[in-house]
């Protein structure tokens, strides 16, 4: 198991979900774990979990969990939380950039729009995968790259999928993830010479609260917990030649072969390659 004693990681969009699982990943490797999310007590989301209840699991891991409420579609307030972490802890080793907001009202007016042609998409899906997603990325990863550089070191983890390679559900999803895919290279070439690492990370299908919700739909036998992403993001931060791997994108349950852990029912989940996923 990686051990993060005393690494600062930031976890964006972690009320539940693979946001979620990252933050128990992290915390059980002991690392000082930040969340971020708009969900903030319990019972007040449409789907169970919230910022709170994050925190409260990831200390029984053994991690240090701080929640600060957060729209990562308002730049100010963003700003806030890396002044937080500045402020308390000095610096930032890790950010993990999963926000999103792409996935929200899939079904319109008892209608299911996910998967029209691109013509017949609303617009404000647009908005929400780029507000809520690429550009919530890149404007957290703006904030600490100065942090990063200074330090000399820090990883950045930017949450995509299969979608950036192929066609997957709509034409909008797939510019989304490509974009996600593309900062992460782009930004990996420019931190290079700065000793920090950036990476897109996919995980396989994960058994989050709203998969689960309607699990009658999906095939769960090689699916994944929530916090075995989690597990890959906290043995890539503790990879002493983490640069080898900058500017790549990457596979949760590739890096779990490569590193030797399994997810948290001890199960090794198989990697999928493009065509199959």
């Amino acid at each position: 198991m990686a051990n993060l004693k005393g690494r600062v990681a930031l976890v964006t969009g972690a009320s539940r979900g693979v946001g979620k699982g990252i933050a128990l990943g992290l915390g059980e490797a002991e690392a000082i774990v930040y969340v971020t999310g708009r969900t903030i007590l319990p019972g007040s989301g449409r789907l169970p979990g919230s910022i709170e209840e994050t925190a409260k699991e990831v200390a029984l891991l053994g991690g240090k969990c701080i929640a600060i409420a957060c729209d990562h579609r308002d730049d100010e307030q963003v700003e806030a939380v890396f002044r937080q972490i500045q402020a308390e802890q000095g610096r930032i080793d890790i950010l993990v950039n999963n926000v999103w907001g792409g996935y929200e009202n899939m079904v319109e007016n008892g209608e299911y729009t996910w998967e029209r042609p691109f013509w017949q998409q609303p617009l404000w899906r647009w908005d929400a995968m780029f507000a809520a997603g690429v550009r919530a990325h890149f404007t957290a990863s703006r904030l600490a790259a100065p942090v990063m550089v200074a330090q000399h070191s820090g990883l950045i983890v930017n949450i995509s999928y299969w979608a950036g390679q192929k066609h997957m559900g709509n034409t909008l999803y797939g510019v989304a993830k490509t974009a996600t895919d593309r900062l992460a290279a782009d930004m990996a070439h420019e931190l290079r010479e700065h000793n920090v690492a950036a990476v897109a990370l996919y995980p396989g299908l994960v058994r989050t609260e709203g998969v689960m919700a309607a699990a009658q739909f999906f095939n769960l036998s090689n699916s994944e917990s929530p916090q075995f992403i989690g597990r890959a993001v906290a043995a890539l931060a503790a990879e002493p030649d983490v640069m080898k791997k900058s500017g790549q994108v990457l596979v949760a349950a590739t890096l779990a072969l490569e590193y030797g852990f399994t997810d948290i029912d001890g199960k090794q989940p198989r990697p999928l390659a493009c065509q199959e996923a």
